[in-house]
């Protein structure tokens, strides 16, 4: 089936602005890295940042149908669930950094002073899948740690804390050993915050 145009561009939008960051991608590469003509562009957006929203909402529903199908979902044991998450993301650690590093936190980066309509929608869609996570963390926090004196939201902002620092790093040092390695620690610290009875 052929793929229309929008999401042609859509696609091309995730590349390259993970490639370049939002303020140094243009619209002709955008249009380069999708194979149409800026006509087409101006066909489906008003400007770049009407791409850029359009981009933060198709990364999310995009990435939020890969969680929702993602393995870890099949344990009954919200802990279970959470530790599982973790891996999952460790697991997602792979080819190119712009391959796995996270487009809302990219153009958040680049925009949350000059581009508040992105700013915003990034925080929407990250706060939105933490939200998601926090959903297990209560569940776990109830069965294993009643009484700890933090939220399941602060713990499951912290996760998205952590993963946006993770990828700022590996971009850093140009490869994702830091990544996964700061991932590794962030399974400890779960494990330590939900202990498991004794």
């Amino acid at each position: 089936m052929a793929i229309d145009s929008k999401t042609k561009l859509l696609d091309a939008a995730l590349r390259v602005i993970r490639t370049k960051g939002y303020a140094a991608a243009t619209v002709d590469d955008i249009c380069l890295a999708a194979g149409v003509t800026k006509g087409s562009f101006f066909h489906h957006f008003s400007s770049k940042e009407d791409l850029g929203l359009a981009a933060a909402a198709y990364f999310s529903a995009t990435t939020d149908a890969a969680f929702a199908a993602a393995p870890y979902h099949r344990s009954s044991d919200p802990r279970e669930r959470l530790l599982g998450y973790i891996d999952f993301r460790a697991a997602l650690l792979r080819g190119e950094l712009p391959e796995f590093t996270c487009l809302l936190g990219t153009m958040v980066q680049d925009t949350y002073a000059t581009h508040p309509a992105i700013r915003d929608a990034c925080n929407t869609y990250i706060s939105s899948h933490a939200a998601n996570v926090a959903a297990d963390v209560a569940l776990a926090k109830q069965q294993y740690a009643p009484d700890a004196p933090w939220t399941p939201e602060s713990l499951a902002l912290f996760t998205q804390t952590v993963l946006q620092g993770a990828f700022v790093l590996a971009k850093a040092r140009n490869g994702p050993k830091i990544a996964a390695e700061s991932l590794t620690h962030l399974r400890r610290y779960i494990e330590d915050q939900l202990p498991e009875a004794v």
